[in-house]
C-alpha cells in the first residue's frame, strides 16, 4: 500500500514563466533605465552643491556638467557598471580639490593693471599692478558631497525599485 502525494505546481509554472519573462531584457532594460535615471539624479545633485556652496561664477561650471560625454572628469565603477558623469570644463576638478594660485614654480607673478575701488582690473602693459604671492585655494569639495547625498539616497531608492519590480513581474 503505497501512499500518493499530490503537488501542485501551477504557482510554480507561473512563477518560472514570469522569471523567464523578467530575464528576457525586459528588466534589464528596465534596469538600466534607472541607472540612467540615478545619474541623472545625481547630476542635479552636483548641480545643487555647486550653487549651495557658491562656487558658479559664470555658469560655465555649472551648465558643463553631463553624463556618459567624453572628456568627463570622473567615471565610478561598481560590480561591473560604470557611471561617467563630469565636465569637460578644465578647471572643475581643481575647484572641486583646491589649487595653488600660481603656476608650478613659480612664487610670486606681476599682473598688470589697476584697482577700480575693490575690484582690480587687468590691463596689460599697466605701469601699475599687483603682486601674487603664491598660496593654496581650498577645494569645494562639492563632488565629494553629491557622493555622500547619493549613497545616503541610494538604499532606498534601490529598495523602492526592487519593491516595483517585484510588484510588477511577480505580483508580490
Amino acid at each position: 500500500m503505497g501512499q500518493y502525494i499530490s503537488v501542485n505546481v501551477s504557482q510554480l509554472k507561473e512563477f518560472a514563466e514570469k522569471l523567464t519573462a523578467a530575464g528576457a531584457g525586459d528588466l534589464r532594460k528596465e534596469f538600466e533605465k534607472w541607472l540612467d535615471g540615478i545619474g541623472m539624479e545625481f547630476l542635479r545633485i552636483v548641480s545643487e552643491e555647486i550653487i549651495r556652496r557658491k562656487v558658479v561664477d559664470t555658469r560655465l561650471l555649472l551648465n558643463s556638467f553631463t553624463k556618459g560625454n567624453a572628456g568627463n572628469v570622473w567615471t565610478a565603477s561598481e560590480g561591473g557598471l560604470t557611471l561617467e558623469v563630469g565636465t569637460n570644463v578644465e578647471y572643475a576638478q581643481w575647484v572641486n580639490d583646491g589649487h595653488k594660485l600660481n603656476p608650478p614654480g613659480v612664487d610670486k607673478r606681476w599682473v598688470p593693471g589697476y584697482w577700480n575701488g575693490d575690484r582690480f582690473v587687468y590691463q596689460p602693459g599697466a605701469k601699475t599692478g599687483m603682486l601674487l604671492k603664491q598660496q593654496w585655494v581650498e577645494g569645494k569639495h562639492y563632488w565629494e558631497a553629491a557622493v555622500r547625498i547619493i549613497d545616503r539616497m541610494l538604499p532606498t531608492l534601490i529598495e523602492a525599485k526592487l519593491n516595483q519590480w517585484l510588484s510588477k513581474y511577480f505580483g508580490v
